[in-house]
């Protein structure tokens, strides 16, 4: 019952009649690219009372004590009806760039995984033509489960064609669902083979060659770029972690000085005019250091994964890693200058 309620509320939400047809065409597609063959009308019903709660909990933690309480029953309701408005956008705002990350990401893993598998596939349908199957028989005939999306995307093709649809006009549509410039160019090469009508087991062929020599260039490009892997590995968990507690354990010394020197003028002379007093919070710059080195963490990830495999959403595995590890080194350092510098505060 409620998920029927929820999935109808979800419709309310994203009315079909509302969006014209190249709108819901652009939605359906961009979410079957994530692997979600329906429009989770559910799911967005879910999102909706989520929102709602958390834009309730906000404005009676934050916006009502503070702006709000106090004002007359006019000036309430205006404050009131624009700081839930307000809220309500920026949290629907945060969530919807969330799930566009998200969903950006799934597609990119799925892409990627279909260049992974492509020339394996390749391989079976040149051998199954070279058996004497045609294309289309070859195409079935190759799908195996170790291929995993991209069996499923073949499975797909090859039904349409079963069903009376053209294969250059299957394919063409298979690679124009992924934004992959790898995918694209050599289907269409056999694309263009099979509307002239040429050789298309040499052309396949080829694009396995392409395919093997692209792959191999990549892995040796990922090789050569090892060492400045390490390198900025290094700074980001050792070295960054270990400047900024050795500033603390310094910050630390300074203060306990200052302090020092200024009780001992005081003493000494009670009408000097020096004041050697401070109200700087050193628990401040532990929490600037650690915001920094997560900041710091996040970023090398992302510049790892640049140099690396030539895209930033490869680095999102990264990033727990590098955090952790720089704030755990971080606390060991902290614990070791603090032993040796213990003696100085």
């Amino acid at each position: 019952m409620i998920i029927t309620v929820l999935e109808e509320f979800g419709k309310a939400l994203v009315p079909e009649k509302i969006f014209n047809i190249d709108v819901r065409s652009n939605l359906r597609n961009y979410l079957s690219k994530a692997g979600i063959r329906k429009v989770p009308y559910k799911f967005f019903g879910i999102l909706f009372w989520v929102t709602a709660i958390l834009t309730y909990v906000t404005f009676i933690s934050l916006a009502y004590p503070y702006f709000i309480k106090g004002s007359g029953m006019i000036l309430s309701f205006i404050f009131s009806f624009v700081a839930w408005t307000l809220i309500q956008g920026l949290i629907v705002t945060l969530t919807m760039i969330a799930i566009y990350f998200n969903f950006n990401v799934k597609i990119f893993k799925r892409t990627q995984e279909i260049e992974l598998a492509l020339p394996d596939f390749l391989v079976l349908v040149s051998t199954n033509m070279k058996g004497g199957l045609s294309l289309e028989q070859s195409l079935w005939s190759s799908i195996r489960p170790e291929f995993g999306l991209l069996a499923e995307e073949m499975t797909l093709v090859s039904k349409r064609v079963m069903t009376g649809n053209d294969l250059g006009e299957a394919l063409n549509e298979f690679a124009d669902k992924y934004q992959s410039p790898l995918l694209q160019r050599n289907l269409q090469l056999i694309i263009g083979e099979i509307t002239s009508g040429g050789k298309i087991v040499v052309v396949i062929d080829k694009v396995i060659d392409s395919l093997k020599k692209t792959r191999a260039l990549k892995e040796e490009m990922a090789a050569a770029t090892i060492a400045y892997i390490i390198f900025i590995g290094a700074i980001v968990i050792v070295i960054s972690p270990a400047l900024f507690a050795l500033a603390y354990q310094l910050l630390q010394i300074i203060l306990g000085f200052t302090s020092s020197l200024g009780g001992a003028i005081s003493s000494t002379s009670a009408g000097s005019s020096l004041n050697f007093s401070n109200d700087l919070d050193i628990s401040n710059f532990k929490n600037f250091s650690i915001f920094a080195l997560a900041i710091i963490a996040t970023g090398s990830s992302m510049i790892i994964s640049i140099i690396e495999k030539g895209d930033i959403r490869n680095g999102l595995k990264y990033i727990p890693l590098f955090v952790f590890g720089s704030l755990i080194f971080y606390l060991i350092f902290m614990v070791i200058l603090a032993s040796l510098f213990g003696g100085l505060v």
